[in-house]
């Protein structure tokens, strides 16, 4: 485990299925696993040659496209580190990324990204285009400072370490600033083989991908979990999540699962009601992960689509999965726990590092080889986040008797009513019991009696509407 690559796993899979459909591009084209393999080397021998060296840093913005793909795989191949950020970032959130993340380059389509070249150019960050066509990749650049002191005929004089750092993603900054996650070959390797043994990927596997490559869930669980089982990926030809083609695209290229969050599985649910499809694919199994799943619309979902909907617990420094709820045949899924870990051990704490029993709450804490050794320049969260030889998730949580994980709050989002500390997801969980509520959202305000005080804010179905 210890020397696993990222790598070695695709080109594993390449070469066992090489005539199989690994990336589409939903009525455009179809890539098989040894000829997305071939794009990837001849992109990363791009990179290699235009300068890009080991443990550079090179930020990538695109929508989700065949370029984006091929592109982020190429430069963790070239040895490179991975940084994918939002299209829709203005200048100054840009300029923060880059600046942060200490990139080197800036890669993007042709069509370009403004606000990310202004910021490019205010770092004096080369900027280079990559564009996909007759089943080549081309980069093109107008700097010239990026320049190789070097240049090599061989992608395969380039070997990849398990210690590379491969991916450097930010976590979301509710209560502080951005911390940056930096993700090595052997933490993306093993949650893809965690994500691959749970759910049972194989080449026989298709999905459609709903979710944004800049982010963790897509990336991990849709995309690179999938190309690592030899199954296939199909994107929307839009870029991005589409209700109107989602249906279509999953019955054309044979879909057997899709993976989102609870705000696309609204949408979906929602359209069914209001413009069912002829007919349905048969799923083996629908994943939700990356917030709760309200109980009415988890079970919407299995009796209109005939699939147990599996929910999952995950964050940017364990390389995405943590826990899931199982197949059917491999465990019961229950509605409201997020499932048993997966691939790493997984306690529940209490402030002194003890650890506690079946049922009693505490901090849920992980390690394994998926979970990132520390966050980049932050030597502060980092004493925070490792504590007792554990990583410290912030989250509160129990696990039962079966060994599922109950999750029941923030630590930092606990509200103090009086003295009295209530959980706001607690709160969201009796509003969600509700078949009538879709969302809820619970938070503390501040109360000149109690200090602070619960508020909620939620949305209901209404004649098979959504309605806040």
């Amino acid at each position: 485990m210890e020397n696993m690559t990222l790598t070695a796993l695709l080109k594993e899979s390449a070469g066992k299925f090489p005539s199989r459909r690994a990336l589409s591009v939903s009525g455009k084209f179809d890539l098989t696993h040894s000829k997305l393999q071939q794009l990837i080397d001849q992109a990363a021998l791009s990179l290699v040659n235009s300068g890009v060296k080991p443990g550079d840093f090179v930020a990538l913005t695109y929508p989700n496209s065949v370029e984006f793909v091929i592109m982020f795989l190429a430069v963790i191949r070239a040895r490179a580190t991975a940084v994918p950020l939002n299209a829709a970032y203005t200048a100054e959130e840009f300029e923060f990324y880059l600046s942060d993340s200490e990139s080197k380059i800036l890669l993007t389509s042709p069509e370009g990204n403004a606000s990310a070249q202004l910021a490019a150019k205010k770092l004096n960050l080369p900027h280079t285009t990559t564009t996909f066509s007759n089943e080549e990749i081309t980069l093109s650049s107008t700097d010239s400072d990026l320049k190789s002191d070097s240049s090599i005929d061989s992608i395969s004089k380039v070997v990849n370490e398990a210690s590379d750092v491969a991916l450097f993603l930010h976590t979301s900054g509710t209560t502080s600033r951005p911390k940056g996650v930096p993700l090595t070959q052997v933490n993306l390797a093993a949650s893809v083989q965690n994500i691959r043994s749970v759910y049972k990927l194989s080449e026989s596997d298709s999905t459609v991908i709903v979710l944004p490559l800049f982010h963790v869930h897509g990336l991990m669980c849709g995309l690179l979990g999938s190309l690592s089982a030899g199954a296939a990926v199909t994107l929307p030809a839009a870029g991005r999540f589409s209700a109107t083609t989602f249906w279509s695209d999953m019955i054309k290229y044979n879909a057997t699962w899709y993976t989102a969050v609870p705000t696309i599985h609204q949408i979906i649910l929602e359209r069914h009601v209001n413009k069912p499809e002829p007919s349905y694919p048969k799923l083996r199994f629908i994943r939700s992960c990356s917030a709760s799943l309200a109980p009415s619309i988890l079970s919407k979902l299995e009796e209109s689509f005939g699939a147990p909907v599996l929910e999952a617990y995950a964050m940017t420094e364990a390389a995405h999965l943590m826990s899931t709820n199982p197949l059917p045949e491999n465990g019961p899924h229950k509605a409201g726990s997020v499932g048993k870990p997966v691939g790493q051990e997984m306690a529940i704490l209490d402030d002194n590092g003890v650890q506690q029993p079946a049922q009693a709450s505490g901090e849920v804490c992980i390690r394994g080889p998926n979970v990132t050794k520390g966050y980049k320049n932050n030597p502060e969260a980092n004493k925070a986040a490792f504590r007792f030889g554990w990583f410290h998730t912030g989250d509160l949580g129990f696990l039962d008797s079966d060994g599922y994980l109950h999750l029941v709050g923030r630590i930092k989002e606990l509200i103090n009513r009086g003295g009295e500390k209530i959980s706001p997801i607690e709160v969201d969980s009796v509003l969600l019991s509700h078949p009538d509520v879709a969302q809820a959202v619970s938070f503390g305000v501040p109360d000149d009696k109690y200090g602070e005080e619960v508020k909620s804010i939620h949305s209901m179905f209404c004649c098979c509407q959504l309605v806040i």
